[in-house]
């Protein structure tokens, strides 16, 4: 059971995207070089328009990764009725390394939240083996959990999410 202090708890990513774990691994997101992702911090639209560079520690590099980026709020957090939006998907990561030497399956999309406070969340999962992944018929109503379950992934081994909101012109300066 996840301690109250959680920050994944306290932020509702568990329950509301993906089931309590034990982080097992290590998983460090950055935007462009230095702004790194830490639980429930924020991040503007404009300093996430480009893929992040995630780093796996504390596999091996017989160990493969699926990383899944996603959106639970959409369109809006008080009615997310299109929960959730995948942004990026990545398998066959080996450890000990990052995304950029997986296998892309769903392409990078930039957050751009229209209403209210969005979290966007990183999943970590440890295959069991190298497998195809088949990227989802559509972008919304995506489901975590479902893909973990169909892909044969488990629990998470790591999560990290980051809050983001429409930026406006007094915000940017």
């Amino acid at each position: 059971m996840a301690k109250v202090s959680d920050p994944l708890t306290i932020g509702r990513v568990i329950g509301d995207v993906i089931d309590c774990f034990t982080p097992t691994v290590k998983m460090s997101v950055t935007y462009n070089s230095n702004k790194q992702v830490f639980n429930g911090h924020e991040l503007f639209p404009s300093s996430v328009t480009s893929k992040p560079k995630v780093e796996v520690a504390g596999g091996d590099m017989r160990s493969l990764f699926t990383l899944v980026m996603t959106d639970p709020d959409v369109p809006g957090p008080s009615d997310p009725y299109l929960r959730e939006h995948v942004h990026w998907i990545v398998t066959d990561i080996p450890g000990t390394t990052d995304s950029t030497f997986g296998k892309e399956v769903v392409s990078y999309e930039m957050p751009r939240p229209n209403i209210g406070i969005h979290r966007f969340v990183f999943i970590l999962f440890k295959q069991r083996h190298r497998q195809a992944v088949s990227p989802p018929v559509s972008r919304d109503r995506f489901s975590a959990r479902q893909f973990a379950q169909e892909n044969d992934l488990g629990l998470p081994v790591a999560a990290v999410y980051f809050n983001c909101q429409r930026e406006t012109a007094a915000r940017r300066r």
